[in-house]
């Protein structure tokens, strides 16, 4: 028999498996320390807006039964070793589940990866880390898994096709993660889960026939009379499918050079950019949770999501939090010497004594004026010479530009920086000077602004880390909305975060999954 409730209870009953079934059997008004009894739950959020943090939870009763698993979905995975092959550029999540549902279709995915396996990743990884050298093919960005592998692995998405989010993270469930993630509201893996998560997906995409072609760098594209019919790599081979996904990430610049060069149809978009802040923890738990030492034993190191519209000449345009790494690192995220990147990470457990969030600032292409002679081009060229810059202030390695908060709006370079969680070092700048004026004009209205609203956050007890630039791609490669196919190059399928329709982990898995569904039903005969 099976009973559901929804409660409200204290961290302690949330977290607590014991004391939780306990609860949950007096609610129902039975023994607490009845056996034949199976306690779970199935939803659970956090509500810190009282002074009380309580916590929101759906749960089920089984009584005398055992409960099954909460995946309502199990793929199929067919052998496709012989069927006809489509190609996919890029191997982070749009890719992996675009090959991934193409393999459930019985069309046979090719993945075609400029990067690493996510284990040989790892020594790029320490190599910008503590010797400031940039392998512009293996990088926080390049390699197997993607930006989101290595840099947080926050499964949250404000996408409104809900079905389909549930799909990914089961998916995810069947190959290793915890079913935690079915149950969270904001659900996290952790960057030093998702690796082996991460293989698992790759393991069965070869298991089931797909190919996967690593340090493997499109270079050119195959076209004939307005079709493409494969791709050209550095070493001169030639791959051919029936159709490609374009699923390179937001910082293939090479990529977006490629299509102009080539004159595929491509667009400037709108983007952000700005700076990493980063707090103490036990600052943020103290605000979010209204505690007066620590956030105790219960709860999970707290977020939070600020936004402000600012007014500057005349122009409107929002600052906002992305990316809130609670418990955190910040990372060099940089993909070619000579630039610098930063971005944000947390382990499973998020437990370092750093929060760190993005703190962003809306770029229209009407803020570029000098930069519209490089057409659909323009805002890529932006974002560079911002990272450029921020290179060069910092000591042209991967010390990153930094200015304590309050500092920052008073126009004062900081005598001092505080402790960080990034590895290479801070460097005290004045950060107007790596950031343009309308730029550094809104965040500092901002910060004010968000001080008023989180009590005690607007101190020189933070600081501003630069430059956080690689939110979202800065250009857009147009699709049908219909069939997802390129208006200009048929069968070519833009995809996930580089092509400007994704934003995280799982809206580019969602798209993966559509770009795949869309070719095969256009272009794989049955």
């Amino acid at each position: 028999m099976k009973k559901t409730f929804t409660l409200q209870l204290s961290p302690e009953e949330a977290y607590d498996s014991q004391l939780f079934k306990e609860t949950v059997l007096k609610k129902a008004g039975l023994s607490p320390h009845l056996e034949a009894a199976f306690a779970r739950q199935t939803r659970r959020s956090i509500d810190a807006r009282g002074r009380k943090v309580i916590i929101n939870v759906e749960a089920e009763l089984f009584l005398n039964e055992k409960p099954g698993s909460l995946l309502d979905h199990f793929p199929a995975y067919q052998q496709v070793h012989q069927a006809d092959p489509i190609l996919i550029v890029g191997a982070g999540p749009a890719g992996l589940f675009a090959a991934l549902r193409a393999i459930e279709l019985g069309v046979k995915p090719i993945i075609i990866e400029r990067g690493k396996d996510v284990r040989a990743r790892r020594r790029d990884l320490a190599a910008i880390n503590k010797e400031g050298i940039v392998n512009p093919d293996s990088n926080y960005c390049f390699g197997e898994g993607g930006a989101g592998t290595y840099s947080d692995g926050k499964l949250y998405t404000r996408s409104k096709k809900r079905g389909d989010i549930r799909r990914i993270m089961e998916i995810l469930v069947a190959h290793g993660a915890t079913e935690e993630i079915l149950v969270d509201a904001h659900p996290h893996i952790g960057t030093n889960k998702l690796p082996i998560l991460v293989a698992k997906l790759r393991e069965t995409i070869l298991g089931s026939g797909g190919v996967i072609h690593f340090e493997t760098r499109v270079e050119d594209l195959i076209l004939e009379a307005n079709e493409i019919i494969g791709v050209v790599t550095q070493n001169g081979d030639v791959l051919k499918g029936l159709g490609v996904i374009l699923a390179t990430g937001h910082s293939a610049r090479d990529i977006f050079q490629l299509l102009h060069r080539r004159n595929v149809l491509i667009e400037a978009k709108p983007f952000a950019l700005g700076v990493r802040i980063e707090h103490s923890q036990n600052l943020i738990d103290r605000i979010q949770y209204h505690c007066a030492l620590d956030r105790g034993e219960y709860l999970p190191a707290s977020a939070y999501s600020l936004v402000q519209q600012t007014d500057f000449r005349g122009k409107q345009r929002g600052v906002f939090s992305f990316c809130m790494c609670p418990g955190g690192f910040i990372v060099p995220a940089a993909t070619a010497q000579g630039e610098l990147v930063v971005n944000g990470m947390s382990p499973s457990r998020r437990d370092s004594k750093f929060a760190n969030s993005g703190m962003v600032v809306s770029v229209e292409l009407e803020d570029l004026p000098e930069y519209q002679k490089f057409g659909a081009l323009s805002a890529m060229y932006f974002q560079a010479d911002i990272e450029k810059k921020a290179w060069e202030l910092g000591g042209k390695n991967q010390v990153a530009p930094a200015q304590r908060m309050v500092d920052f709006v008073n126009r004062k370079v900081s005598s001092s920086l505080l402790d960080t969680s990034y590895q290479p070092g801070l460097e005290s700048v004045e950060m107007r000077e790596v950031l343009p004026d309308f730029i550094s004009a809104r965040m500092a209205m901002a910060f004010k602004a968000f001080g008023q609203k989180m009590k005690g956050y607007f101190t020189n007890e933070a600081q501003i880390i630069g430059v956080e630039s690689r939110t979202s791609s800065p250009v857009r490669i147009p699709r049908d909305r219909e069939s997802f196919e390129h208006p200009q190059i048929k069968r070519l399928y833009p995809c996930g975060e580089g092509a400007g329709y994704a934003g995280g982990i799982v809206s580019a898995a969602m798209d993966g999954e559509r770009c795949a569904e869309k070719l095969i039903a256009s272009y794989v005969k049955r």
